[in-house]
């Protein structure tokens, strides 16, 4: 339930067209819905004014799909994320409407088209090819949350003269995602060439040292640029969510 639907539904009963009975129902369960393996949060759009978004792990096919099919009631859009390619094949039999992508590992549910209301352009880039999944999930979340998202992929530090071809879109930006592995130096160099802020997401891709990420993530929050700011291992989602707080009016 978002501010939009709200008002429509209190119109609705002030210009007759709705009984209070009626609109009584439709708000009934306002606030949470208890499916029995889930308390779902349907004020949350009212609250922090994007839906409460599905962690797919952990969760059955049929978990996320119930989940999902309750929240289209209320929601004009709905993500589910770390959803396998085989849970997602189950869900989309019974949410036919929903995308899927299998890179990012993310479901992606609109009513309709929902449109730009960003300030500014969000741009994701990502050090390596091997990197771009979890770029992928930062991309689809900040694009569903209203905003203007471009992709820059495999501009790492091996070869900076990769990232200096895109200078100009880097400094259009008006928030930035950096998304690297191995020693995850690539934050720090885009974050010291622009003036924005820079939200970097270690990745766990890396051999032996890099320690499943941990190595990047060091490095990443002992930044010398005064400008980056670093999420959890993998998690685009986090980073995608945070940059496009940071983009809405």
């Amino acid at each position: 339930m978002n501010h939009h639907m709200l008002s429509k539904i209190l119109e609705s009963v002030a210009q007759g067209r709705l009984s209070v009975q009626e609109a009584q129902g439709r708000l009934s369960e306002l606030a949470m819905e208890d499916l029995d393996y889930a308390h779902i949060d349907h004020h949350r759009s009212l609250r922090k004014g994007f839906p409460e978004v599905i962690f797919g792990e952990g969760k059955t096919p049929e978990h996320i799909a119930g989940i999902m099919g309750r929240m289209k009631v209320q929601e004009q859009v709905i993500l589910a994320t770390r959803v396998s390619a085989e849970k997602a094949a189950i869900v989309l039999k019974q949410i036919p409407d929903a995308l899927y992508d299998p890179d990012a590992r993310m479901m992606v549910w609109q009513k309709v088209a929902l449109p730009k209301t960003g300030l500014g352009k969000i741009l994701v880039v990502s050090a390596g090819t091997s990197d771009i999944p979890v770029a992928r999930e930062a991309y689809l979340t900040a694009d569903a949350m209203g905003n203007e998202v471009e992709t820059v992929f495999d501009v790492g530090v091996a070869g900076i003269h990769r990232l200096l071809a895109h200078k100009e879109l880097l400094e259009a930006a008006r928030v930035l995602i950096v998304v690297a592995g191995m020693e995850g130096a690539l934050p720090s160099v885009v974050a010291g060439m622009v003036r924005r802020p820079v939200i970097a997401v270690p990745t766990s891709v890396g051999y032996g040292v890099n320690l499943g990420g941990l190595t990047a993530l060091f490095g990443m929050l002992s930044s010398c640029s005064s400008n980056v700011a670093v999420v959890n291992i993998d998690n685009g989602f986090g980073a995608g969510y945070m940059a496009s707080c940071i983009n809405q009016p």
